[in-house]
């Protein structure tokens, strides 16, 4: 491995060992890491092609991808020996990883359960391929500024990015606008913009790199490069107009749409990703010697979200315009390809967008909705009236994903039946057996193997070694949690993440805290929903509290925040601003120092998550119930030995089943009584009447505590507790507190807390993203393993 590293530096970097910089070594290392995941990358590809494995195609807007480095190197058993040998050369093993920037290609926990997918793909040996855009920008990088979210690009590729192949021949022309004409009795799409998709080929390598598939990232290049006349008369901005075309369809992970410009620029990247996707699938199915009328027995195509939902429409025009089959085997054959993930029963999340704009960017699409809409109609007739693809000048594009798939899945126990209820209820009653779960996973190699290594020695060295790829293995702690022994093995793997991460945040963030207080975490996007709201409601009572009676015994707690707001997300974007200045209030408080903490990274992204799930004590997992589909973050934790404080809602219901009621800290309204509450529209009058500490820490907001230089900051917020709260803050505040006193008195009790925390990593083995690939293959895709 050293050879190859040294080979790499020079013959690659063009550099020698006394002149590389970290970042040399980072590539060389990277390279010759790489080297070794090609031979099973082919030889996977080739072994589907001989033998004529069943392919999925995993089509996502998001692929939060992370670090690459020491995942591969888990992943190839490769880690001690790379290890080894970079430290052999005189370099820091963890600077050299830590050098390799996070690929911004996600949000959140959409775009990281599509990673964990990828990886389980590959270890299960499902031919695959991942679909996504290569952004330049991905999201955003954040910063705060005044305590506020200010936006910058995320500049990940200003460097090279290892492991990538560029494929110049794979590329395909994307069209837009223009217009639709008969030609010879057929219809032809005559676009008026149009962009080349070049393809980007990433292995993708599982456990013991016995296999490997390929996520394939699109970026947009001109058709042509630039306008030579227009250039050689000096209008230089026109000459350059296809260039700039192509670059924006790439460049941004989710533009801000709250113009017009910025939801055409969506769509258009929607339709960009599923196009050169299809385009793909279908050269490759016919390049196999295949019919297209066999589609569906060799093509399983995963629409993650209602992102690629134009796969539809695009899969029936290639099929009716370019080959010429009939609309009736057309949509057949696409039904039986595609499978839909929901993931959102926020109607607001569920994409819809105006007939004018779907008509305008992709006019041939928009005839063919239409089509499919009286399709849909004319062959199940009993449809009520008020259902339908096209309604009201718009068009669903939730409803659209659910006609043309075969199967429609939810990500949880709780969010399926959610989605047939509420979400879906007439098209559920018309395809009953429609609609199946997936509960989500996560993959063990990355969130425990990789991200925590002093609880994976222990887990090894009390189990035996392969729980990696059988999860359900670490039932067998079991046994040991009764140990005293174990049980102390297990608070001081905890320990040592918690030194950790306090080394990292007084760092970084220039705050000391103690590593033996309580950590509480809350990373996720922010968004009403998930109530950060209510965590620092909480943290300003509990500061409150403190500072009126500093000498009682209070357990020192650290209050750790993490995400990002939409660029376009006011509400969300005020929730930092509170977060920020209570905890420059907090932080600076003689009264309360040592006893509370609150910390605030700005930039959460997958290696930052990293960091903080291993140290985490506490999870908060505080989403108003029947609003959060699944979740992931709540699964990672509860794996990591931190005990959750939730409601009752997404896979917080499966996770409370699992690792038993009496290792979970529950409270809150349930789904139900959600939707009782608020058919009372003085709800949240009522609620804050009834608790005087609620009253209090509104007051205080209301009065400028926490922002002296601009008292009135805060109005909006408080008017909207006292009048709206849309997503129950108040009515859960007084029981959310009661929990987390009783967090509070079983972390005081060492013993009965550490014996919780192993339960929970024992008990967690359901949720790996192997048992959840192993569901979509058997109810969704109808693929085996080519292993």
């Amino acid at each position: 491995m050293r050879e190859e590293i040294l080979r790499h530096l020079i013959y690659s970097m063009g550099k020698d060992a006394g002149h590389a910089s970290v970042y040399d070594w980072r590539m060389a290392l990277s390279f010759a890491i790489r080297d070794r995941i090609v031979e099973p990358w082919f030889a996977a590809t080739k072994q589907t092609w001989e033998q004529g494995h069943k392919r999925v195609y995993y089509l996502s807007m998001e692929f939060l991808i992370g670090r690459m480095l020491e995942d591969a190197a888990i992943n190839l058993g490769m880690r001690a020996a790379c290890r080894e040998a970079i430290e052999s050369l005189g370099q820091d093993w963890r600077a050299v990883v830590e050098d390799e920037p996070d690929a911004a290609l996600g949000n959140g926990g959409l775009g990281r359960l599509a990673a964990c997918y990828m990886e389980s793909m590959a270890t299960l040996g499902c031919p695959g391929y991942g679909y996504g855009i290569r952004y330049e920008h991905g999201l955003f990088r954040q910063r705060f500024e005044g305590g506020q979210q200010v936006e910058t690009p995320e500049d990940w590729l200003k460097q090279r990015h290892p492991w990538e192949f560029e494929r110049p021949e794979a590329a395909y022309e994307i069209g837009f606008k223009g217009g639709v004409e008969t030609r010879n009795g057929k219809t032809v799409w005559v676009p008026a913009e149009t962009v080349i998709a070049e393809a980007f080929d990433m292995p993708v390598i599982g456990w013991q790199g016995k296999w490997a598939n390929t996520l394939r990232l699109w970026s947009a290049k001109p058709t042509t490069l630039f306008d030579l006349a227009r250039f050689n008369h000096g209008d230089y901005t026109a000459a350059a107009e296809p260039e700039t075309l192509a670059r924006t369809l790439s460049r941004v992970l989710y533009p801000d749409d709250t113009t017009y410009q910025g939801k055409e620029l969506r769509l258009k990247q929607e339709y960009f990703l599923t196009g050169a996707a299809l385009h793909d699938i279908i050269r490759r199915h016919l390049a196999g010697g295949f019919k297209l009328a066999d589609l569906a027995k060799h093509v399983a195509i995963q629409m993650n979200d209602t992102h690629p939902a134009i796969a539809g429409p695009e899969l029936v025009r290639i099929l009716t315009d370019l080959y010429d089959m009939p609309f009736d085997d057309a949509i057949a054959t696409a039904i039986e390809c595609l499978g839909y993930t929901n993931h959102t029963l926020l109607p607001e999340a569920l994409e819809r967008w105006a007939t004018y704009l779907m008509g305008s960017v992709l006019p041939r699409h928009m005839q063919i909705i239409e089509q499919i809409d009286a399709w849909h109609l004319r062959t199940n007739p009993s449809r009520p009236h008020y259902v339908g693809i096209v309604k009201h000048h718009e068009v669903r594009m939730g409803e659209l994903a659910f006609v043309t798939a075969h199967k429609v899945n939810g990500v949880s126990a709780l969010h399926t039946e959610l989605v047939k209820q509420n979400l879906f209820p007439e098209l559920h009653k018309l395809h009953p057996d429609r609609i199946v779960n997936e509960t989500n996973g996560v993959t063990p190699r990355r969130w425990l193997r990789m991200a925590n290594p002093a609880l994976s020695h222990l887990i090894s060295d009390t189990i035996g070694e392969g729980w990696e790829a059988d999860l359900d293995r670490l039932r067998e702690l079991e046994l040991s949690i009764e140990d005293k022994g174990f049980r102390d093995a297990f608070a001081a793997a905890k320990r040592v993440n918690k030194e950790a991460l306090s080394n990292w945040i007084g760092q970084t963030q220039g705050v000391k805290i103690d590593p033996d207080a309580l950590f509480d975490v809350q990373i996720k996007r922010i968004h009403e929903y998930k109530r950060q709201l209510l965590n620092v409601l909480q943290t300003i009572a509990q500061w409150h509290e403190i500072r009126n009676d500093p000498t009682a015994d209070w357990q020192p707690r650290v209050k750790i925040f993490g995400g990002k707001a939409a660029p376009g997300y006011q509400a969300a974007k005020e929730i930092i601003r509170l977060i920020n200045d209570v905890a420059a209030v907090v932080n600076n408080d003689p009264y309360v120092d040592g006893r509370l903490k609150i910390i605030y990274p700005p930039n959460y992204n997958v290696s930052m998550a990293e960091r903080l799930i291993p140290a985490s004590d506490l999870s908060e997992q505080i989403s108003t119930a029947g609003k959060e589909a699944s979740g992931t973050g709540n699964m990672k934790f509860a794996l990591n030995g931190a005990l959750t404080i939730g409601t009752l809602d997404g896979a917080n219901v499966e996770i409370r089943e699992q690792v038993g009621p009496e290792n979970f800290f529950l409270f809150g309204l349930t789904a139900q009584e959600v939707m009782k509450h608020r058919e009372d529209p003085e709800h949240a009058r009522h609620a804050i009447l009834e608790s005087q500490t609620l009253q209090d820490v509104l007051q205080m907001i209301a009065e400028g505590r926490f922002s002296p230089d601009e008292p009135t900051r805060y109005h909006g917020l408080v008017h909207n507790m006292w009048h709206s709260d849309y997503f129950l803050v108040a009515s859960d505040f007084e029981a959310y507190r009661e929990s987390q006193a009783e967090v509070d008195k079983t972390f005081a009790e060492p013993d009965k807390w550490w014996r919780m925390a192993a339960m929970n990593t024992a008990r967690m083995g359901f949720f790996s993203s192997d048992r959840a690939i192993r569901g979509y293959m058997t109810d969704i895709w109808g693929t085996e393993s080519a292993l």
